[in-house]
């Protein structure tokens, strides 16, 4: 295989705004393998709560080069078994080149990546819409800019959260999820459990920072509302410690290492009663299609990743109003766009 990095600065509708940061462009490598003239695409975004830079993705992607240039891609687990080690410190990375593999192997085959897999999409769920904290006037004026979502997925941390939920439920009787992003005490999320439940909230995402695992046991106790962790839920050894503290995981395939570990995060999931959901960055099309595959096997699912974009840099599933489109393609469906693409 011949290995290619890209970068693309991904500009983005609005700021986008959680309770640990703000940002207005994204930045992100894109992976891409090339076997037999057939070319497959992973992603991996930066992101300083993960100290995840440029360099450290560039320099932790080109550290397998070798590995990739002599090896000729068979099953894309075996390849991820021969790169999980010497990326074990390196997450995003592993995930880029696990995506791309799968995306490889599935244009290889001359297949969708679940179809391989031996599933169907007949029935699968419906993504939420993210809006990110802001004036509440603003948050308003994103709903509306996105109406007719069956879901909403609404960033909290703000001192004034119930009253954000109350003045948007005002505008849909949409499902409403909320994500505190670890912003709240275990005192804040019982109480808000208890206002929010009335609203429509389906759950809450990650109220507490991920080290509070006490004070996690007794929000799942009282909380009147479903928990699903997400920083506490970082890589597959993390399912067993949720058990007994959250309701659910939300996997991110950039924390666990791609799509390869997800499959398998789902499976523990599933023996311990816990209910999965995966959900993005602020990504492009790229990781959002490998994201695609799995939704046969969720309960819930937030890829709304590339809506956020004012413009994407590649091609393959599409949102309509939260209902995933998959493209007529192999693989994982991506086709990559050239313009304000850099070389790494």
């Amino acid at each position: 295989m011949q290995l290619r990095l890209w970068h693309y600065d991904l500009p983005l509708k609005h700021t986008f705004t959680i309770s640990r940061e703000s940002i207005d462009v994204q930045p992100t490598v894109i992976v891409e393998l090339e076997q037999d003239g057939v070319r497959g695409y992973g992603e991996a975004t930066t992101n300083p709560y993960y100290g995840v830079t440029l360099e450290s993705l560039t320099e932790a992607i080109g550290s397998c080069r070798d590995i990739l240039e002599k090896s000729a891609l068979g099953d894309p687990v075996e390849l991820y078994e021969q790169l999980a080690e010497p990326l074990d410190s390196h997450r995003f990375a592993l995930c880029a080149l696990d995506q791309a593999a799968h995306d490889l192997w599935g244009k290889l085959q001359g297949k969708p990546v679940y179809q391989l897999w031996g599933l169907s999409t007949d029935h699968t769920p419906v993504s939420n819409y993210t809006i990110g904290i802001d004036s509440v006037e603003t948050m308003v004026s994103k709903l509306n800019e996105f109406a007719g979502w069956p879901i909403y997925k609404i960033k909290l941390g703000t001192g004034q959260d119930v009253e954000i939920v109350e003045r948007l439920r005002r505008e849909t009787d949409a499902v409403f999820r909320v994500d505190a992003n670890c912003g709240w005490s275990a005192e804040e999320t019982v109480d808000n459990s208890r206002a929010l439940a009335p609203l429509g909230v389906e759950f809450i995402e990650q109220p507490l920072p991920a080290t509070e695992w006490e004070a996690m046991r007794q929000v799942r106790r009282e909380s009147k509302l479903p928990v699903v962790a997400d920083e506490s839920c970082q890589r597959e050894e993390d399912v067993a410690c949720c058990d007994g503290f959250f309701h659910g995981i939300n996997i991110k395939l950039v924390k666990c290492g791609g799509l390869t570990p997800a499959r398998r995060m789902i499976a523990a999931a599933r023996t311990r009663g816990l209910s999965v959901m995966v959900g993005c960055m602020t990504e492009s099309s790229v990781g959002i299609s490998a994201i695609a595959q799995l939704l046969p096997l969720l309960d819930a699912v937030d890829m709304d990743g590339a809506v956020l974009l004012a413009k994407d840099v590649a091609s393959g599933v599409t949102l309509d109003r939260g209902v995933c489109r998959y493209p007529d393609r192999p693989g994982c469906g991506i086709e990559l766009m050239e313009e304000g693409r850099r070389l790494l």
